[in-house]
């Protein structure tokens, strides 16, 4: 596979599952994201999601480098 697709796939894929279980943990605290309005709760609920995708992005880097080593 192309080394710049298969890159970009990881990356979106870690991201889209870190945002995914941030959401899932926002949920489960009692944030909900999609409330209406700018509340504490719907602020929190989207730092979690963010947070989650970025934490899915650096764990997809780090697993496609430890993968990469031996090459």
């Amino acid at each position: 596979m192309n080394k710049l697709l298969s890159e970009g796939l990881t990356d979106a894929i870690g991201f889209v599952a870190g945002a995914l279980l941030g959401f899932a943990a926002g949920r489960l605290l009692g944030l909900d994201m999609f409330a209406p309005g700018y509340t504490g709760s719907s602020v929190a609920g989207i730092l979690l999601a963010g947070l989650g995708g970025g934490t899915g992005v650096s764990l997809a880097r780090r697993w496609r480098a430890s993968r990469n080593k031996g090459q």
